[in-house]
């Protein structure tokens, strides 16, 4: 499986007892969506590779308590705690017309209100405080809050992504 084709489910957090199990923390907005997998892509290096789920149970707080098929002690999965679990893209549920998945964006153009296009997304940064997207802008780096006030609406038809930058935001970027 090619990470160009999956979507970044979670990570394995930690060894749970002693027989195998481990806690998966997921990073989706509808966590019951996933509650019947039988299997996920584990990354190793820069492989995914696949592992079959013997059980995945709901926790609080996007947690799974899981184990995977043949993995009976600690000492097999603890090499594998802090690895980013992954799904095909087929697996993405449905949205509605005027919503969107941050990969997605990747290649759109950004046009702000008053200056117009401005470049294009070349990244979306996942962080824990805050999502950005990473443009391409005179030849600098650029990065834009996801956030209601500055992302205004996304055309997936004509892939732009449409926003209201911070006055100053770009000249932060530009000052050498």
């Amino acid at each position: 499986m090619n990470k160009d084709n999956c979507f970044q489910l979670g990570h394995i957090a930690k060894v749970h007892g002693l027989h195998g199990e481990v806690l998966l923390v997921l990073d989706v907005d509808f966590p019951e969506d996933y509650e019947d997998l039988d299997h996920v892509f584990v990354e190793k290096g820069n492989r995914l590779v696949p592992f079959m789920l013997e059980h995945m149970v709901p926790q609080p707080n996007n947690k799974f308590l899981a184990k995977f098929e043949e993995f009976d002690q600690v000492d097999q999965v603890k090499p594998m705690v802090g690895a980013a679990l992954f799904l095909p893209l087929s697996l993405l549920p449905e949205l509605k017309e005027d919503q969107f998945y941050y990969h997605e964006l990747v290649g759109y153009s950004v046009i702000d209100e008053k200056l117009g296009e401005l470049g294009e997304v070349k990244v979306i940064y996942d962080l824990e405080t805050q999502d950005l997207i990473g443009m391409d802008y005179q030849g600098k780096e650029v990065l834009i809050p996801i956030q209601e006030g500055i992302l205004e609406r996304v055309d997936k038809a004509e892939k732009k992504v449409f926003c209201r930058l911070p006055e100053g935001l770009l000249d932060i970027y530009l000052e050498d």
